[in-house]
């Protein structure tokens, strides 16, 4: 297309000509018209670049400004180069009309402005310090000091950077500011404030030009050694190979974060061009490199150019009809009459840059990721940060720990993380406060010299552990103890005013008996607590057992009692109905067996019985039997020997209402908080009475309330421990427990120790550690037996012991039945015989069953027969009478009749020579056996065979 037929667009520049980043940002700038419009050779707009020489200073930049809207009439303003410059333009741009897109300008303040005319085509420096907190959180630093130039650039972005640290519970407890004109020596005095405090941490928030000069005097000073940790912003890191090898040296070990640039095809392509122009254009500048700004002007560049073509300009006046004729400068440059069409064309340019995506929302460029690297001997990536996926090693990864970073190289060429802090330089140890008291001096215990005033020794539980914490801690730290007492060997103050101590840093941290309560965590942070908490009454105890004369009932409870009692009765039955048919002991009238059957039962429970078991499942239950018995005699037996000998110690008040209802005089430690929960039970102030040791307390309680002693005493439940402990039987703590957070140690505000220590405390605590100091400090001192070998006196209950009635009641039932099956299987005939009616039958069964067993081997007699006390006879083996070849019952079977239904037993006697006609009738009062008259004589066999014989 001809020239004559395009459209020029005068837009301004306005750069520091003569420095590094405005060279590299004026030759981008060009390359980018040159490529966009060789690619775009039909747009009818050509940008016409009218460029102004900022000279380093803001009011040659508004100058520069001026000249341009009001003498060449800019449609569009390219630049300046910093923040500062830019806020004044801005100003212009947006009176104007004339939209300022700016490359360079980072400053957060720039958006305050608000002004719609104003594009920002460069990161805003807030959108890095998600990526600098996430690197801080990741290492658990717990304090960070900002280092940052005294100008807008470098305040702008502290507010969102404490913000942040802040979330993410990280104290700022110093800024460091420095003027861009402070001299070495004063830079040389800040660094050395920074070396004195304990923080290691800094981010440094500052361009090259003055940041390297922080860097090198950090360097000489010690700032740089192991254990520190140096955070730069992009204003360092974008530009970082501009920066002296000697510079670079003395950064080694640095920590840098900087907008991610994702390496292209097109942007190595560039890169080339881009120094073989330079180049050309800059002869005798030989070493310079590409950087971010230069990307991000060719970006801006061509969205500029994309704008002013899309926008369709063809009119370039400027409407000053609202202009006075006195106007100022400031005043007399117009409204540009293509603003608005620009400002709309901007909003909506789209396209894939150099840098990546180019979209503006709100005025603003989008971040997309930071790359974090690490200065060691040039810049080397360890990671990345997105917002979505926070620290990774790779922009593919999800993971947010630190591990998955690269490995570090921190100051001083150490490979391990730095801590964060360290022990001031200007206190080599660390001021404990430790409190001097009377009495417990269990807790803490000092030994002061009368002419030196200080402590020969420090000893204690709560002294233990706070050294046993300290070799937890991963670092060593240096420290003395300091008593807080006058030269008598008194208190200088109670617990409050030594905290309050530490508030005023008197003292680095406080160790102690120290209870950690709400109105002291305001001026203190204290630690994790290693004791127990709450706050618990004091009671005299006395002995119960003397006045219970049923204590012999108390070894069990009732449903166990009665349970017992149930399975003696049931088991003596069940024995009975074993033996009663082969055992002598358990024959005799009906109440000599029914006695029989509970004595046996019962004395098993001394095992005493004297009559002798049988039959095997008898004795299968009888085993069974004596395993329960003997189970739960030794049970009862040790229950009731530790209700007779131990003491049953009970308290003698339970309740606080009672005490105030009484008005009996209660105790509490001198300087103690409990005074504070005792007003607030309202119990009367005269009736509260102090003491300083456990032997006093013990003095108190002896005396009684109504001798001025008292009746109760409130304590802290490590304090009523150890009196307890002292006196186990004579006092006892009971509720109520008035909730409290235990025992800690207190360091000021924020301190970096708490976290540290806190986990210490919990690794203590949870180790054997405790317990070695608590049994050296309380178990030695304590009078009262091992808990171990206390027997517990509570009754014993049916729970325990109901597995063993189930076994016992199973053996017993499971006899029984194969008893009753093999006696119903033998004597079968009698309920089977259908002449007999069924209540005869049951009658005759059941006169069988409770008559003797002829056959066993217990009532076999070799001498022939031999007459038992119920009448029946057995046959010696050389009788006629047939040797019983069942059993006693099968003889009563075949010789009982039948007369129709009377079902009047009848039997015949006879021999071979007897009348077959003749018969005898059994006398009615035959129950269970017939009387042989005459060994010659023989039963018949069968009813059948009577019937026969009639």
């Amino acid at each position: 297309m001809s020239q004559n037929t395009t459209v020029p667009v005068n837009v301004g520049l306005v750069l520091d000509i003569n420095g590094e980043v405005g060279k590299v940002a004026l030759s981008c700038i060009n390359m980018s018209l040159s490529d966009f419009y060789n690619s775009n050779s039909h747009y009818k707009t050509r940008l016409i670049l009218n460029t102004r020489d900022s000279k380093r200073d803001v009011v040659a930049a508004a100058a520069a400004a001026l000249d341009l809207l009001k003498n060449v009439q800019v449609q569009a303003m390219l630049g300046p180069e910093n923040s500062m410059q830019t806020n004044f333009i801005i100003q212009l741009g947006n009176k104007s009309q004339v939209p300022i897109l700016s490359f360079s300008a980072t400053s957060p303040s720039l958006t305050s402005i608000r002004s719609p005319y104003f594009f920002r085509g460069a990161l805003n420096d807030s959108s890095q310090v998600g990526a600098i907190t996430a690197i801080i959180k990741a290492f658990g630093w717990r304090e960070a000091v900002p280092i940052y130039v005294d100008n807008q650039y470098g305040e702008a972005m502290i507010p969102s950077l404490t913000d942040a640290l802040q979330a993410i519970d990280t104290r700022v407890p110093y800024r460091s500011v420095i003027s861009p004109l402070a001299t070495d020596d004063q830079i040389e005095k800040e660094l050395y404030k920074l070396f004195t405090m304990q923080t290691r941490v800094y981010i440094l928030h500052m361009f090259p030009s003055l940041g390297s000069r922080i860097f090198e005097k950090a360097n000489e000073i010690g700032l740089m050694n192991k254990g520190c940790v140096w955070i730069m912003t992009d204003g360092m890191t974008n530009l970082l190979r501009t920066l002296e090898p000697s510079v670079i040296d003395s950064m080694q070990g640095v920590i840098g974060v900087r907008p991610h640039v994702l390496k292209t095809k097109a942007l190595e392509n560039f890169r080339v061009r881009w120094k073989r122009n330079f180049l050309q254009e800059n002869p005798s500048i030989v070493d310079v490199e590409l950087n971010i700004f230069g990307l991000l002007a060719y970006d801006a560049t061509r969205a500029l150019a994309e704008a002013v073509e899309k926008a369709g300009i063809t009119s370039f006046g400027f409407d000053k009809t609202n202009v006075s004729r006195n106007a100022t400068d400031l005043e007399a440059f117009g409204i540009s009459q293509n603003g608005p069409k620009l400002l709309q064309a901007l909003s909506s340019t789209r396209f894939k840059g150099l840098t990546g995506d180019y979209i503006f929302v709100d005025g603003q460029l989008q971040s997309s990721a930071f790359e974090i690297i690490n200065v060691n001997n040039g810049a080397r990536g360890i990671g990345f940060w997105t917002p979505e996926k926070g620290l990774t090693q790779k922009l593919s990864s999800n993971s947010t720990t630190k591990s998955k970073l690269k490995p570090i190289i921190w100051p001083g060429d150490s490979t391990s993380d730095p801590k964060g802090w360290e022990v001031p330089t200007n206190e080599k140890k660390l001021r404990i406060g430790v409190p001097v008291k009377k009495g417990f001096s269990y807790f803490v215990n000092l030994t002061i010299d009368p002419k030196t005033q200080e402590p020969t020794s420090v000893t204690g539980y709560c002294i233990d552990v706070f050294k046993a914490v300290i070799q937890e801690l991963p670092y060593a730290v240096a420290y003395d103890f300091v008593p807080y007492g006058q030269p008598d060997g008194s208190s200088s103050g109670s617990y409050n005013d030594l905290i309050y101590q530490v508030f005023l840093g008197e003292f680095d941290a406080v160790v102690g008996d120290i209870t950690i309560l709400l109105n002291r965590s305001n001026y203190v942070d204290f630690t994790l607590p290693y004791t127990e908490s709450g706050v618990s009454m004091i009671v005299p105890i006395k002995d119960s057992k003397k006045r219970n004369a049923w204590v012999f009932l108390q070894p069990l409870t009732w449903d166990l009692w009665v349970t017992s009692g149930c399975f003696f009765i049931f088991i003596g039955f069940v024995v009975w109905a074993l033996e009663h048919r082969v055992n002598e002991d358990f024959r005799g009238p009906a109440r000599h067996q029914v006695g029989t059957s509970f004595w046996f039962s019962f004395s098993t429970m001394v095992f005493s019985q004297r009559e002798r078991v049988i039959s095997n499942l008898a004795r299968f239950v009888v085993i069974v039997w004596y395993f329960v018995v003997l189970i739960l005699t030794q049970s009862y037996t040790a229950s009731l020997t530790s209700l007779l000998t131990v003491e049953q110690l009970q308290p003698t008040i339970t309740d606080v209402k009672m005490l105030i209802k009484r008005g009996d005089n209660v105790g509490y430690q001198n300087g103690s908080f409990v005074l504070g929960i005792l007003k607030q039970l309202r119990f009367d102030e005269r009736k509260l009475v102090v003491y300083n040791s456990p032997e006093e307390c013990d003095e108190l309680f002896q005396k009684g309330s109504a001798n001025g002693g008292i009746a109760a005493a409130f304590e802290e439940i490590p304090y009523g421990k150890l009196l307890v402990g002292q006196h186990c039987s004579k006092y006892t703590m009971v509720e109520p427990t008035f909730k409290t957070a235990g025992f800690g140690f207190a360091f000021p505000l924020h301190s970096p120790l708490v976290h540290d220590v806190s986990k210490a405390i919990l690794t203590v605590t949870e180790g054997d550690k405790m317990k070695e100091i608590e049994d050296a400090w309380f178990k030695k001192h304590s009078g009262c037996p091992d808990a171990s070998t206390v027997v517990s006196s509570r009754s014993l209950g049916l729970n325990s012991f109901w597995g063993l009635f189930l076994i016992a009641g199973i053996a017993a039932i499971l006899a029984l039945i194969i008893f009753l099956a093999v006696f119903v299987r033998q004597h079968r005939n009698v309920l089977k015989n259908s002449e007999s009616s069924l209540l005869s039958r049951i009658r005759i069964f059941l006169r069988i069953f409770v008559s003797k067993d002829l056959s066993a081997h217990t009532f076999k007699d070799k001498g022939g027969i031999q007459v038992h006390s119920m009448g029946a006879t057995e046959a010696s083996p050389d009788s006629r009478y047939p040797a019983s070849p069942s059993s006693y019952s099968q003889h009563a079977d075949s010789h009982f009749g039948f007369y129709g239904e009377q079902g009047t037993p009848r039997t015949e006697y006879g021999n071979s020579n007897h009348n077959p006609n003749s018969q005898a009738q059994a006398p009615p009062e035959i129950v269970s056996a017939v009387e042989l008259t005459n060994p010659d004589q023989e039963i018949a066999r069968s009813p059948q065979v009577v019937r026969e014989n009639n």
